[in-house]
């Protein structure tokens, strides 16, 4: 198998576009956001061209993220026999603050049985210069991504959610893991699993979030694992594209730092990288935020491993994300406006909905 990280957006969305442009049985892509902007449109094209050729081509999109954009946008290329989902519609009732909440915020593409993406990126040029964290696979992966996508795809409609997704959570290939990730209070799958890996690290554990609200038991796993010598780093933005969260993990970075855990924020732009790595030698990549929103209700994906090739990438890319990075400051964050210590326990019930 062949692996590339790729973490500048415009490289990945062109190796993409050329990967599609190369496809000759199927194209399946499921993701949280597909803009009607100039990358949504060039995505649209290079699909709806494939599709002309005979190429099969399925699309999930979340109904939330995929904003104005309709069937409409997509009607040559449905006109063409290609499939478009939208994933559960928002309905406006009393359930809005907890089903409303349960996304799709999954992002993979599948191309010919050969050749998978999974990551933190979306299709939308908002996001072009963000620094993102994704994985290009070459081989054996790709017909386990392609299961994970048609079960998706079968499941989700427009209306309801079949108990169909709450099966094949966890699949094994070789060395690898894909955690598929459900809403669930009581599971949080993916929580738990990040919660043994944070446990059984003996040197290191290395966190890159965009949005950094851990719940309780994450917290302490960390805050434990740094009481017993072992190196924890997150990484996050300096400033994110979503400032309420950035408000509210105030609360959280003073104990956190207290108790030895370094805190590191991305200065140039957005950091929207999903990443945990444990001893430099267990990664996972995923579609998940280090927050509860995420691990508690949202459809995520992570792919968890030991490549020896991946790890040594992941390291390039968190030695250039610490680069461009610089350290939490005590003083400052004590000295913090009041105004913006009150909306930290304003927001605070509504951390899991962040």
């Amino acid at each position: 198998m062949e692996f590339r990280i790729i973490d500048d957006t415009l490289q990945y969305y062109n190796l993409m576009l050329g990967d599609i442009a190369q496809a000759r049985s199927y194209i399946f892509v499921e993701t949280y956001k597909f803009a009607n902007d100039h990358m949504g449109v060039r995505f649209r094209d290079a699909l709806t061209r494939k599709s002309r050729e005979g190429v099969k081509v399925k699309i999930l999109i979340d109904s939330w993220g995929k904003g104005p954009i309709s069937e409409s946008f997509f009607s040559e290329l449905i006109q063409w026999g290609g499939e478009v989902k939208f994933f559960e519609k928002i309905k406006i009732n009393s359930d809005i603050f907890t089903r409303g909440h349960r996304r799709d915020h999954r992002k993979i593409m599948i191309i010919d049985d050969t050749i998978s993406y999974i990551g933190s990126a979306n299709i939308t040029g908002y996001n072009l210069n963000w620094r993102e964290l994704c994985l290009r696979m070459e081989g054996e992966l790709a017909l386990s991504f392609k299961k994970v996508f048609l079960e998706n795809f079968e499941a989700f409609n427009p209306y309801i959610i079949t108990n169909k997704v709450t099966f094949t959570r966890r699949i094994k290939v070789g060395d690898f893991e894909i955690i598929r990730d459900v809403p669930s209070i009581q599971f949080q799958r993916l929580k738990k699993r990040y919660t043994q890996l944070i446990k059984k690290a003996t040197r290191s554990v290395v966190i890159e979030t965009p949005y950094f609200l851990p719940g309780f038991i994450l917290r302490k796993a960390m805050i434990d694992a740094s009481n017993k010598g072992i190196d924890v780093t997150v990484i996050m933005p300096k400033h994110s594209d979503v400032r309420m969260i950035d408000v509210l993990r105030n609360k959280y970075l003073g104990i956190l730092h207290n108790a030895g855990v370094k805190l590191l924020f991305y200065a140039p732009y957005n950091l929207h990288a999903k990443l945990l790595m444990t001893d430099d030698e267990i990664f996972s990549i995923s579609s998940a935020n280090f927050d509860y929103r995420s691990f508690r209700y949202q459809y995520e994906i992570a792919l968890i491993g030991s490549d020896s090739e991946i790890l040594r990438q992941l390291r390039d890319h968190i030695a250039e994300t610490v680069r461009n990075s610089h350290p939490f400051d005590h003083a400052e964050w004590a000295r913090r406006p009041m105004i913006e210590k009150i909306f930290e326990w304003i927001l605070l019930p509504f951390r899991h909905f962040f």
